[in-house]
């Protein structure tokens, strides 16, 4: 498998299976590579492995619910507190770096305003729904130092309800599939996302209009 089929969901899931997901749920989580690769997809498709009748839309990729729906959030937590631990330990100038094809450092300033804005409870559960936001979030929340603590709890909770809640779609989807796979990810992912950022939006909404 070369990296080509790392960046294609369907061909993490068909072909590396249940350790593949949890991979690219970690990398996406705990790294900055993991800015490359489609870990909302991949989390999404593999509830459709999970299914019943979904599996077989993906070359009869077939996973374990039970260790799917288990794992899938332990692996997210884990990579949320590796990605701490890297921008505790490496701080603000590891970042401060040229622009590249997948990170700028727009993406970096548009997360770290997040997290202040909105405080890191709803910036920690939000951002994992936001595919850049959920790789940055982590190592943002170690640069400026956020209690160990306060990060380790709504890391954990992020973690748990975004896997839960995107698992959750595709394997009730996939109960329900007749079609292709890929003719389903796009919209419903964006309708995630969507509802995910109606709080953001009506909290920016709201401070405009006090502040005019």
């Amino acid at each position: 498998m070369n990296l080509m089929d790392l960046l294609d969901a369907s061909s993490v899931v068909s072909t590396l299976g249940l350790l593949g997901v949890l991979g690219i749920i970690f990398m996406e989580t705990g790294l900055l590579i993991g800015l490359i690769f489609p870990g909302g997809e991949v989390v999404f498709l593999a509830g459709i492995a999970a299914s019943g009748s979904g599996a077989a839309l993906l070359g009869d990729a077939k996973l374990s619910a039970p260790l799917l729906f288990t794992l899938a959030p332990v692996a997210a937590i884990a990579g949320g507190e590796a990605g701490y631990w890297f921008g505790k330990k490496y701080g603000r100038k590891y970042f401060m770096r040229a622009d590249t094809r997948f990170f700028n450092n727009k993406m970096l300033a548009t997360t770290e305003k997040w997290l202040h804005q909105y405080g890191p409870r709803k910036a920690l559960i939000f951002g994992r729904f936001i595919p850049f936001a959920r790789t940055l979030i982590n190592p943002v929340c170690g640069v400026v130092n956020l209690e160990r603590k306060l990060f380790s709890t709504w890391n954990a909770i992020g973690a748990i309800i975004w896997t839960q809640v995107a698992i959750g779609i595709g394997y009730l989807l996939g109960e329900q599939l007749k079609d292709s796979v890929n003719y389903y990810l796009y919209p419903i992912i964006g309708v995630i996302v969507l509802i995910t950022l109606i709080p953001l939006v009506t909290r920016v909404y709201k401070e405009r209009k006090e502040s005019k």
